[in-house]
């Protein structure tokens, strides 16, 4: 009896953790519910019904809107001061509802300039401007959304257009479309979340509760009854949303969750999730000329050297493939025994450099490069943060900016702050059209310094010097770029990490075959010396990048042991079989993963609490003479 009884013991605090967590999440989407405003069609002034020029209703094929939500619309982006409004239908079926406010935090993203763009997919209000601005009107204008999955799509862009002037109404009168599983999967993958795996998880989830009935059937039954009744005490006690399926959709719901997580699971990928893409031949053929003779041509001659401190004493550091996007090649990491400077040897040719980054911040990558860059809100924050004590920055270039998301976050520290950009890819223009930097200027920093010289009191570079060729060329630029008395604030990962050595060629920063140079902190205190500069202040635990240790030596695994063979520079046959084994592989990574987060957390808390991470950020001032 004894040993039944502890044998039950993790089965009853799993079934009571699962009853708490469906307990909160119900409370937090009732919250969440309440946050969103109802238009009132009836209760529109004349003037405001009159006020409908210069906005732009955009809906998915089958939803419209009758001329009173529309005016009630208007009325009320015009009261909050909303860009764009997302219009929610108030009979939008239940599962879709749920959905919602799983993601969607009205109260919380409204002001938030990095938090993700979703909505319900039906319609959404664009004022003209924004509509313009994102390229949805013109000669070139991208074609109208043929799907709600479209729309989420249109909604994640529109917010960024408009970051901190998105918006979120309850529509009575918008019409709405059903969703099967082929509908579901799209819409899924438009919101940025995998159909396959979250269907999977859907399906583990309905495991846990029989498991947990049939052991503890105390707490199971209860875990198993706020499941049951999760979408009537949602939205039942509520007039704000009005399912017409409600009834049928609580009755049923485990049989539906099941019906829906198996059929989604066995959905093919839509065609805007497949990876062949509607250029992919041309990409592919492209891909194959270049790789006709080898990677040999795309590296330089191995120097013999030292490129910061010139001492001839190297010993290799590490050697991998590419492991982040699967490409030919194979790249090694030196390290000067004399002052632990670690670089590419023999390093990537222009031409390397060109060949290896394609595809990975923009085109087939952009959209994933963007998701992630998109999710560091708080160490946009913190790195924003740490001039508070020193100075108010006033004109700010932030070098190596991507998609300006590091400049869209930091204008919550400083609003009145002018931010400009530099990068050299294509993607620092789009940041320039989104309105998250004034200026974008698109080229190598040392190449534009003089035109640039004494503008800035401010600049920055996020983990962008050891992407560089030459890091003293690009600090010669800072100092010609800032005024006397102007602050240089630099991230850079940490060659000297232990955790380095311990997960070798699959530590997430070594980043091959992207960074030619990795520098202690102490050769760039004393390069930033000798150009005149004083640090002043240091960070290591501050500026530790919490996902780059155990999670990315997870994901760089199940990268090498199953690359992807739909890649257009994959050099083996795509067949069934491989697309089945990288599938099989990513699947029983997902444990792997969980294992990783909860080492990730631990590492980030002893990283803090010691200031040994895996990054250190230096904040320097140009003294003047």
């Amino acid at each position: 009896m004894t040993r039944a009884r502890r044998s039950g013991t993790p089965t009853r605090w799993i079934a009571a953790a699962t009853a708490t967590a469906l307990g909160a999440g119900t409370l937090r989407a009732r919250r969440r519910l309440a946050a969103l405003p109802v238009l009132d069609p009836g209760g529109t002034s004349e003037a405001a019904q009159l006020a409908i020029d210069g906005w732009q209703l955009v809906a998915a094929p089958g939803v419209t809107a009758d001329a009173a939500t529309l005016r009630a619309a208007v009325a009320h982006a015009a009261r909050e001061g909303l860009r764009v409004l997302d219009l929610v239908p108030a009979r939008l079926d239940a599962d879709r509802a749920l959905g919602l406010l799983r993601l969607l935090d009205p109260a919380a993203h409204g002001g938030d300039r990095c938090a993700p763009g979703h909505g319900a997919g039906h319609a959404v209000l664009v004022a003209d401007d924004v509509h313009e601005r994102a390229g949805l009107s013109g000669p070139d204008a991208e074609p109208p959304p043929r799907s709600v999955a479209d729309l989420h799509r249109l909604l994640a862009t529109l917010k960024e257009y408009a970051p901190d002037a998105t918006g979120w109404a309850i529509a009575p009168g918008l019409t709405t479309v059903p969703a099967g599983p082929e509908e579901r999967a799209d819409e899924l993958s438009a919101r940025g979340l995998p159909p396959r795996v979250l269907s999977a998880a859907q399906l583990a989830g309905l495991a846990l509760l029989v498991k947990c009935l049939v052991s503890e059937p105390r707490w199971g039954a209860a875990a198993l009854a706020l499941y049951w009744l999760q979408p009537a005490a949602v939205l039942a006690p509520t007039r704000r949303l009005r399912p017409a399926d409600l009834a049928r959709a609580t009755a049923t719901r485990p049989l539906r969750s099941l019906s829906t997580a198996l059929r989604t699971l066995t959905t093919a990928p839509p065609p805007a999730e497949a990876p062949e893409a509607a250029d992919a031949p041309a990409r592919r053929a492209a891909y194959t000329a270049e790789l006709a003779h080898g990677t040999e041509h795309f590296f330089e001659p191995r120097r013999p050297d030292c490129p910061w401190c010139g001492a001839p004493d190297l010993v290799v550091r590490v050697t991998m493939p590419d492991l982040l996007q699967g490409k030919p090649g194979r790249f090694t990491l030196e390290e000067c025994r004399r002052c632990g400077h670690v670089f590419q040897n023999p390093r990537l040719s222009q031409d390397g450099l060109d060949f290896y980054y394609r595809d990975f911040y923009d085109g087939l990558g952009g959209e994933g490069a963007a998701l992630v860059l998109g999710r560091m809100n708080g160490t946009y924050r913190a790195r924003a943060e740490l001039l508070k004590p020193f100075t108010t920055p006033r004109a700010w270039l932030d070098v190596g900016t991507a998609g300006g998301h590091f400049c869209n976050a930091a204008r919550t520290v400083w609003p009145d702050t002018r931010f400009d950009g530099l990068d050299m890819g294509e993607a620092v223009q789009g940041a320039e059209r989104r309105g998250w930097i004034a200026t974008g200027y698109r080229g190598q920093f040392p190449d534009l310094a003089d035109r640039l010289a004494g503008r800035y009191d401010t600049v920055s570079m996020h983990h962008y010097l050891e992407h560089t060729r030459d890091p003293f060329a690009e600090l010669d630029a800072a100092v010609k770029v800032l005024a006397p008395g102007g602050h240089l604030l630099i991230e850079l990962p940490d060659p000297q990490a232990r955790i380095a050595r311990l997960l070798g060629p699959h530590w997430l920063p070594w980043f091959q075959p992207q960074h030619q140079h990795l520098m202690p902190v102490g050769n760039l205190k004393r390069a930033l010396e000798a150009r005149g500069f004083t640090v002043l202040t240091e960070q290591h635990g501050a500026s530790h990048q919490t996902n780059a240790d155990f999670i990315g030596a997870v994901a760089l695994t199940a990268n090498r042991l199953a690359p992807d063979p739909q890649a257009p520079w994959a050099t083996v046959p795509d067949t069934p079989a491989r697309r089945a084994a990288r599938r099989t592989v990513q699947a029983l990574a997902m444990p792997c993963y969980g294992a990783a987060v909860a080492l990730d957390t631990v590492r980030t808390a002893v990283a803090r609490a010691t200031d040994g991470g895996n990054a250190y950020r230096l904040l320097a001032r140009k003294e003047p003479g």
